[in-house]
């Protein structure tokens, strides 16, 4: 009788693990590559998530009246400047309610719809009193109206909700119109991983932190400690505000950290 070709017990179990490597291998490769490709997708994200908060951030800050950038732990504040000109009376003595001035390129936006204030000069006062508004100092009562409209033997006009005197002339008689301060701040425990904007509130002679209006979130995935510092003008050089911080990936494991400076060319 013929005898029968066939597998040895052995030989299929040696099949077995050899298919077995191979297999656990070829999961391994497909395992890593895909988290690879899943870590490189995270990276850009917290990538192209960092570029939109520092763009806007530095587009914001831009916009700056130089004089009015204040630091406060994790928060910083600033006045926008919305318009400038140069006015043609003198504005200190006696309180006035009315600035006859050159004619607006493009005229800022007055109430009710956003809350508006002359500043002239500003240099050699606080902070504080940019926020304040007191009378006298640098910085008017809201504006009412801004008649832009210049004819023979009438100039273009602002006119203030009140009288108000200013302490000091511009030597440039330069007039800059300033909008609602606006804050970014680091949230509190248990939210830091939040990066809030706030606006639409009242100026006051001490920064908030934070500022008692509905924010806006900039970023949710924070990490750490959002630092901000800001550096006067020099004769060298603009205002600089520097700012920092970290991006943290979904499962905690990688972080991104941000740092840029941003130059404020306004100069009052």
């Amino acid at each position: 009788m013929p005898g029968r070709s066939g597998y040895t017990l052995i030989e299929l179990i040696m099949v077995i693990v050899l298919l077995s490597i191979v297999a656990t291998v070829s999961v391994r490769f497909v395992g890593l590559s895909t988290q690879g490709a899943l870590d490189t997708s995270a990276r850009q994200l917290r990538a192209l998530q960092s570029v939109v908060i520092s763009e806007q951030l530095t587009r914001e800050l831009r916009e700056a009246f130089p004089l009015s950038v204040r630091v406060e732990g994790s928060c910083i504040e600033w006045l926008p400047l919305v318009g400038g000109t140069n006015y043609l009376n003198l504005t200190t003595g006696a309180a006035i309610s009315q600035i006859d001035i050159a004619e607006f390129a493009q005229v800022p936006q007055v109430p009710p719809t956003s809350a508006t204030r002359v500043v002239i000069y500003g240099y050699g006062t606080s902070t504080a009193d940019l926020y304040a508004g007191a009378s006298p100092g640098p910085v008017s009562p809201d504006i009412s109206s801004i008649n832009n409209t210049a004819i023979a033997g009438t100039p273009a006009k602002i006119t203030l909700s009140g009288n108000h005197r200013f302490t000091t002339n511009s030597p440039s008689r330069r007039l800059f119109v300033l909008g609602e301060p606006v804050s970014l701040c680091q949230g509190k425990p248990p939210n830091r991983q939040f990066l809030y904007r706030y606006s639409g509130y009242s100026p006051s002679g001490t920064q908030p932190d934070p500022p008692s209006s509905t924010p806006e979130i900039l970023s949710a995935s924070l990490t750490g400690t959002v630092d901000f510092t800001f550096l006067p003008a020099t004769l060298q050089r603009a205002a600089v505000v520097q700012f920092t911080f970290e991006l943290e990936s979904v499962d905690g494991d990688e972080t991104t950290t941000v740092s840029q400076e941003v130059q404020i060319r306004n100069v009052p």
